[in-house]
């Protein structure tokens, strides 16, 4: 029974996975280009795995997202990435990569805790956990962005351009329309397919 269970999950996790890449690789599914950066519209498998599979499958999930976003980086088809990676590769890699994998495990973590704290209320749960997933890729990215990169000439032209004139201007502007779709969407369409899912999982 524990090697069938294993079998069904590494299976679901392939499952996301593939979908990640395909998302990553299609235009116009994984992002969506507002000015010098976009709206990832790859949170979505991550909190499905996250809500669905737990912890471990939500940071590598996570992970996969973080290494698509990374290699743009490398290979120059982010416009702020390529920027950030020439001033500090560690930093873009945090950035890129830890940022999602801590995304993935904290939504996990977060979607159990509510489940102990609200056990009769199912979806509303599964609704705050999706939402909560982009809200962490949100706050880790520009976290860690503010972190190691505020103080570069690059980041600060675009503070100038974007006329922010401190940390939380800086940051309420260069997210604030695409973080709201990008919590929207997550939260309509993850939070829909993780109910039916979790239902089925527990008949089953």
């Amino acid at each position: 029974m524990k090697n069938r269970t294993n079998v069904r999950w590494l299976t679901q996790l392939a499952l996301l996975v593939a979908i990640l890449l395909v998302m990553n690789y299609t235009p116009l599914l994984g992002y969506v280009q507002f000015g010098p950066i976009s709206a990832s519209l790859l949170t979505v498998p991550v909190a499905i795995g996250a809500m669905t599979m737990g912890p471990l499958a939500g940071a590598i999930l996570g992970g996969v997202f973080g290494a698509t976003s990374f290699i743009q980086m490398v290979e120059g088809k982010s416009q702020m990435g390529t920027q950030l990676f020439s001033v500090n590769p560690f930093g873009a890699f945090v950035v890129s990569f830890v940022a999602r994998v801590l995304m993935g495990l904290c939504a996990a973590l977060i979607f159990n805790a509510l489940r102990k704290a609200m056990p009769k209320k199912e979806k509303l749960c599964c609704v705050i956990g999706a939402i909560c997933t982009p809200v962490l890729n949100t706050v880790f990215f520009m976290g860690f962005l503010v972190l190691f990169f505020y103080n570069c000439d690059y980041v600060q032209n675009v503070a100038q351009t974007l006329d922010a004139t401190n940390v939380f201007m800086f940051i309420v502007y260069l997210v604030g329309v695409q973080a709201v779709i990008e919590w929207l969407i997550c939260g309509v369409v993850a939070s829909a397919v993780t109910v039916p899912v979790r239902k089925y999982l527990k008949l089953n």
